[in-house]
């Protein structure tokens, strides 16, 4: 599969310690792939590729992983306890997509990412009341 392959998949994701390891459907592959420069994006770092929300299951770990929410609470971020990766996060452009870290996919390199469309979540239609 090439790294921007738009074929829809199921993939897996696991934090750095393996502790959490997730399942989701990516409706398109890994054409999906984004990078947002919102205030935690842009500190996270990681591109994400995008999920159903209703796909995603954890497989295991659930106890480790702890959410994190600020200003609206809409979206919702996912990370490991123990290792302190992010793993996934609900947006809040949409609540039924869930991003996946690219660095969590299985036999997935950043690397091989490097030219990852940009979303502009400085000025997201929510913070602007539109």
């Amino acid at each position: 599969m090439s790294r921007l392959d738009p074929t829809p998949q199921h993939a897996r994701a696991r934090c750095h310690c393996g502790a959490v390891e997730i399942e989701a459907w990516l409706p398109e592959g890994l054409a999906s792939a984004r990078r947002c420069d919102c205030s935690i994006c842009r500190r996270r770092g990681p591109g994400a590729v995008t999920a159903t929300t209703d796909s995603i299951r954890v497989l295991s770990g659930r106890d480790h992983l702890r959410l994190y929410t600020w200003n609206t609470h809409t979206a919702k971020h996912w990370f490991c306890t123990i290792c302190g990766s992010y793993v996934y996060h609900q947006r809040r452009s949409d609540p039924a997509e869930c991003g996946v870290n690219i660095g969590c996919l299985d036999g997935i390199h950043p690397r091989d990412f490097a030219d990852i469309p940009w979303t502009d979540g400085i000025n997201h239609s929510s913070d602007r009341g539109a």
